[in-house]
């Protein structure tokens, strides 16, 4: 048995989300059909995690066994992508890796980038991939924001109600906002998040960067604990999974 990883670049405007559904179309689906098509045997997908509907990916790591052993990557890489080349979903990358291998289990950290375009104008070349803000914000009181989020936390306020993970506490490594011209990217970097944690987090800082919140506020409902102090999350559709690392 060999087991292979890929890196996967997508839009997920279409899809229900990484994770196979019954009421749609998924990532991890539609890349499974691809590759049975080439490799002539059922396979089963492991992401490095699942991505909600609407959120794209600049490189999602996933990996797969097979009985057969991939003697030309390159070739097997444009096979896969011709499969893949109208459903806006690209294989960047694969390479054989040993039977310990997990896609999931074995990561170290994640990083996130959520996309604003902060501008009067509607989109037009960003749309579906950026939110998209009218009123003005302030960067740097978003950027003050976004320092409070650094660091090991209870992260219950930014939750969604049906998160599974075990526990509220994570690890916020990176939590930064820049900005070029009219767009504002903010990223996060975490060895996990916890469900909806990431739009959330974006949503808040909006709030700040709006003036509906203070800096002394946002302190506050973070410390709360409570869901229900949390601004509305920012949409899917600017959210990227930028990078995973092992």
């Amino acid at each position: 048995m060999f087991i292979y990883q890929i890196l996967i670049e997508y839009d997920g405007t279409n899809y229900v989300g990484w994770q196979k559904q019954k009421n749609g179309i998924s990532i991890q689906e539609t890349i499974e059909k691809a590759l049975e098509k080439i490799l002539k045997h059922p396979i089963l997908l492991y992401g490095s995690g699942r991505t909600d509907s609407g959120v794209h990916a600049i490189e999602q790591s996933a990996h797969f066994k097979t009985s057969c052993k991939i003697k030309n990557l390159n070739n097997f890489l444009n096979s896969i992508n011709y499969f893949l080349n109208d459903k806006y979903i690209s294989i960047l990358y694969i390479k054989k890796k040993n039977i310990n291998f997990h896609a999931r289990f074995n990561v170290k950290k994640r990083i996130y980038e959520y996309l604003i375009v902060n501008r009067l104008a509607s989109l037009s070349l960003d749309i579906n991939k950026a939110w998209h803000v009218k009123s003005k914000l302030n960067l740097k009181l978003m950027q003050s924001a976004a320092k409070l989020l650094k660091g090991t936390k209870d992260f219950s306020t930014f939750r969604s109600s049906s998160c599974g993970a075990k526990s509220p506490i994570k690890t916020i490594e990176i939590s930064k906002v820049k900005k070029k011209n009219k767009k504002i990217i903010i990223t996060f970097c975490s060895k996990s998040f916890l469900q909806q944690q990431v739009r959330s987090m974006v949503g808040c800082l909006k709030y700040v960067g709006e003036k509906k919140w203070t800096l002394k506020y946002f302190k506050k409902i973070i410390k709360l604990k409570k869901r229900s102090k949390c601004a509305p999350p920012a949409p899917a559709s600017g959210l990227y999974l930028k990078k995973i690392f092992y």
